[in-house]
């Protein structure tokens, strides 16, 4: 859902990149589930949830204050954790939209039905979603109109334009 990109003032306010479409959409949440490696927080690479006690847009972008986090240190000690929520609190996703998480696993194939793998997970670059998908070989799909044709929930399969025998 996001990452924490450094402290924000004094008083354990941790400012946010949101992986959302919404910056304000992490507010909804009133339990963050939060991933810092290193044992900077929880076990080692663990992850551990937050209260989230108070949320803000500022002109640079959200900042969010989690529970237990009271002071400019210990902000600075969640630098670069992930941010999530549990996939109970997302609900429903809404006509047209889908959630990354909902689509994993599902099988990939090409307008000619051959299949290329199933999505192991997906990252960003920029504005442009990247689906990691995994079979014979690992591909790198851009997950944008223009190669993503359709995503079929009932078959659990999504069909790309992208050939097997495509580089990238």
């Amino acid at each position: 859902m996001g990452r924490i990109v450094g402290p924000f003032g004094v008083h354990g306010w941790v400012r946010i990149k949101p992986f959302t479409e919404d910056r304000a959409g992490l507010d909804e949440y009133a339990q963050w589930i939060v991933r810092a490696g290193q044992g900077r927080i929880g076990s080692p690479g663990g992850w551990v949830g937050l209260p989230l006690e108070g949320f803000e847009l500022h002109s640079k972008g959200p900042v969010a204050k989690l529970a237990g986090c009271d002071s400019r240190e210990e902000a600075e000690k969640l630098r670069g954790a992930d941010i999530a929520v549990t996939r109970e609190a997302l609900g429903d996703a809404e006509e047209g939209t889908l959630y990354r998480v909902d689509l994993v696993g599902l099988q990939v194939k090409d307008e000619s039905g051959a299949v290329l793998g199933r999505v192991e997970g997906f990252f960003d670059t920029g504005d442009t979603g990247v689906m990691v998908v995994k079979g014979e070989r690992e591909r790198m799909i851009p997950f944008v109109p223009q190669y993503v044709k359709a995503v079929d929930r009932a078959s659990r399969s999504i069909t790309v334009d992208w050939k097997a025998d495509y580089d990238a």
